[in-house]
């Protein structure tokens, strides 16, 4: 497999030289860009699509938490791991649902830690089925159908054929049970007013998941967790609260 990208994006010309050599350190990975600035990393990110990005909070032009809510809803797959001196910052961050938060100066090990915890994530994602769910939905029936508009027209979907709803490229984008990928102009909380309750559910900012099709459900960094779908290889995140709020649901 492919040595998995990843992007720096730090002001400090010295500290990217530091986080430069720790990611030479860690077999599987491949430093592509460096950013100065916010406004930067966001273009590299869009450009060259990398799997992780390491942040510093205070950056000009573009804070890395700005950054990080413009990556998330660009490709929330991307992991985003802060880098920063400020450890005040560290609430915003996992906001926007950070792999990891590092204080500077941090260690070599800790910083190879994080990125060993990143590949087995995006690796585990990609090629190994997951074993022993946490959590898993009982079949239910849905009925309706969703009219969906976009530049090329309309299409007409069977509601429960949706496995999963996400922001992607600054659109809301709909994965169905065929392998079917519709793109719409409308907002992830109007796509979430449009499908049934019952069997719809928002489990994170950038992610809603038909709840008949959940297979398991794994951490994910800090507070946040891996949902993996049936029928689909893409997969989406829960927070902490929304986890907790499932498992009431299937109580």
């Amino acid at each position: 497999m492919e040595d998995l990208r990843v992007l720096i994006a730090d002001d400090d010309s010295g500290m990217r030289n530091i986080m430069r050599k720790m990611i030479a350190k860690v077999n599987g990975f491949s430093l592509i860009a460096e950013a100065e600035d916010g406004k930067t990393a966001l273009a590299l990110v869009e450009k060259t699509r990398p799997h992780v990005v390491f942040l510093d909070v205070e950056m000009p032009e573009m804070t890395g938490v700005e950054c990080a809510h413009a990556i998330q809803d660009m490709d929330p797959s991307i992991i985003i791991i802060f880098a920063t001196a400020h450890d005040t910052y560290m609430g915003d961050a996992f906001e926007v649902y950070a792999f990891d938060y590092l204080v500077k100066p941090f260690k070599v090990d800790r910083v190879i830690k994080t990125l060993e915890r990143a590949r087995d994530r995006l690796l585990l994602r990609d090629v190994k089925p997951l074993e022993t769910p946490v959590a898993q939905a009982p079949k239910r029936s849905v009925n309706g159908r969703l009219m969906l508009r976009h530049r090329e027209g309309v299409n007409f979907i069977d509601l429960q054929d949706i496995l999963l709803v996400q922001r992607e490229d600054r659109s809301t984008v709909l994965y169905t049970i065929d392998e079917g990928r519709y793109v719409t102009g409308d907002s992830l909380t109007e796509m979430e007013s449009r499908l049934q309750s019952s069997a719809f559910f928002r489990c994170h900012k950038s992610y809603i998941i038909n709840l008949n099709a959940i297979k398991d459900i794994t951490p994910y960094g800090r507070w946040t967790y891996v949902v993996r779908l049936e029928g689909t290889k893409h997969d989406a995140l829960i927070t902490h609260e929304k986890y907790e709020e499932l498992e009431r649901m299937f109580r």
